[in-house]
């Protein structure tokens, strides 16, 4: 390598540091200063960088030399790699999994080089415990230019104009819910983010938190200004103890710097955030629920007919209320312009979208691409493909509660719309691939029972409906299924659409929909033939 400066970024997020990341990075600092190059090369953390599967993840800028599955024992060679003349680590370059070609270069490697990251764009290479860094790039240059070159009419307006919807899965446009806000009479509003991320397998506003937590942050503050609150929270579950301490350093440090607090930047502008931890119920990422969570009451969506949060929110005053990537959003639509971010993704679908990619994939982990992207180019050019020669069979969007989608929607665009018409959703951006040994009504009783046991409880439809499905569901992959069980799902389905207060019931069918919809011989070979195609039901092989 070149004997001119450097710095090693070591991920830093949650996935990494499970698997050592924290001594690997204590490591190559002792190495560095024990062979006298802290001159010449920096050791820095960042967060995710999103390949989650090859972590821990080590990259050397200005190269961009990407290290992957780093063990501790590979920090000596890391480092003497630094020393003139020193040699690069080829063992832990990542591997074109079809050539075994080695790529040394985060850029070429097919992961990164499929997606737009955008809102990720800072993640994996900044220190998000420095603000230092984050202004480096640009950081809160957004909020100057909307605190003194803009009114909060523009500002809502611009927001508007970008086409931008929220991300945290119901994608109402961003700008009109701003707009209802901004109009609301009430003199005090607030503004919440929402991180209560509660599907599993999502992690993507947990990474966005750890890896860069003053984008969102920055986004929050703008919306104040725009719809004219004081006062903020973050509302994040308690199980990310990472994300609320980052949280916590990245608020600390706005205060200090003046981004926070009274009379921000001399704009004469006050406002201020503080930090709520969710105890970790799924039904409180719904907007009422979570409000009253916040309040310190139980987390239970309020009855139809109900004022929208714009309106009426946290203690009775007009509340905006968006998700972590929402926010995320806001500081690039300002710097850049509405008619850069409109440019992207689909006419009703602007900009990019993040999925947790997982399952039966090559490549797993965080992406971000641009709306109306394939599945074909997610699952197959992102993901790698199928591993061990296994037949691609169906994907899950959209968390516990989004639909089942077969090979047949391989060329889909996703987007917010498109996922909807085909069954399934956006959702929070979970995105489940599964392959020839998956058992359909095995999954369809999974994310039953994950939402029935979240319920709230409080509308019978959801409360005991869930629950009857779930158990029709588990006697069918029993071998105890009866001919008329598939039609009785499909009448609870819709009772359960149709009679639930919040969109935890209204959505909790969808999977079981979609896999009768798409795989109804899976269903009449569990009833009829007492037989799983898969070979996954034991009770049936």
């Amino acid at each position: 390598m070149s004997d001119r400066r450097c710095t090693v970024l070591i991920c830093q997020g949650t996935g990494c540091i499970s698997g050592g990341a924290e001594q690997i990075f204590s490591s190559l600092e002792k190495e560095v200063t024990r062979l006298n190059l802290e001159e010449s090369v920096q050791i820095k953390r960042t967060g995710c960088h999103g390949f989650c599967q090859r972590g821990p993840l080590v990259v050397i800028e200005p190269e961009s030399i990407f290290y992957s599955k780093v063990k501790l024992d590979d920090v000596p060679d890391i480092v003497q790699s630094f020393l003139p003349g020193g040699k690069l680590v080829e063992r832990l370059f990542y591997r074109d999994p079809v050539t075994s070609k080695p790529i040394p270069y985060y850029r070429d490697v097919p992961f990164y080089s499929k997606q737009e990251r955008t809102v990720l764009r800072n993640c994996g290479h900044i220190d998000p415990e420095n603000i230092g860094d984050f202004l480096a790039v640009g950081g809160y240059e957004a909020l100057r230019k909307a605190l003194f070159d803009m009114t909060p009419e523009q500002v809502v307006e611009e927001v508007k104009r970008s086409g931008l919807r929220g991300l945290g899965g119901a994608g109402f446009p961003t700008g009109q819910k701003w707009k209802a806000c901004r109009r609301a009479t009430g003199d005090e509003k607030y503004v919440v983010c929402n991180g209560d991320e509660g599907d599993p397998g999502a992690f993507q506003d947990r990474s966005v938190i750890e890896g860069d937590p003053h984008s969102v942050l920055e986004g929050m503050i703008i919306a104040g200004y725009a719809i004219g609150a004081k006062k903020g929270f973050v509302y994040v579950r308690a199980e990310y103890p990472l994300a609320v301490d980052r949280l916590k350093i990245a608020i600390t440090q706005a205060r200090e710097e003046g981004f926070l607090g009274k009379d921000i930047l001399g704009g004469g502008f006050d406002f201020d955030i503080k930090i709520f931890q969710g105890a970790g119920a799924f039904v409180c990422g719904e907007s009422t629920a979570l409000v009253l969570s916040i309040q310190g009451k139980r987390g239970m969506p309020k009855p139809l007919p109900r004022p929208r949060t714009a309106e009426r929110g946290l203690w009775d005053k007009p509340t905006l209320l968006n998700n972590v990537k929402t926010f995320a959003n806001i500081p690039l639509i300002i710097n850049r312009g509405w008619k850069w971010f409109a440019s992207r993704g689909t006419e009703k679908s602007k900009g990019t979208a993040i999925f947790s990619l997982t399952g039966k994939v090559a490549n797993c982990g965080l992406i971000e691409v641009p709306m109306g992207i394939t599945l074909r180019e997610i699952i197959h050019d992102i993901g790698g493909g199928i591993p061990g020669g296994k037949a691609f069979k169906a994907v899950q969007t959209g968390g516990p509660s989004g639909g089942c989608l077969p090979a047949s929607f391989w060329d889909m665009p996703v987007d917010f719309d498109s996922l909807i018409t085909a069954g399934s959703m956006m959702g929070s951006g979970g995105m489940v691939v599964m392959d020839e040994d998956t058992c359909m009504v095995d999954v369809a009783r999974y994310f039953l029972d994950f939402t029935r046991r979240e319920s709230c409880g409080q509308c019978i439809p959801c409360r005991l409906g869930t629950e009857q499905m779930f158990e029709i569901l588990n006697d069918i992959t029993k071998g105890q299924g009866r001919p008329e069980d598939i039609d009785l799902l499909l009448e609870l389905s819709e009772a359960i659409i149709h009679g639930s207060l919040c969109a935890l019931g209204k959505t909790a069918p969808n999977p079981v929909l979609t896999t009768i919809r798409y795989f109804r011989d899976e269903y009449e070979a569990h009833i009829d033939e007492k037989r799983c195609p898969a070979g996954v039901c034991s009770e049936l092989t």
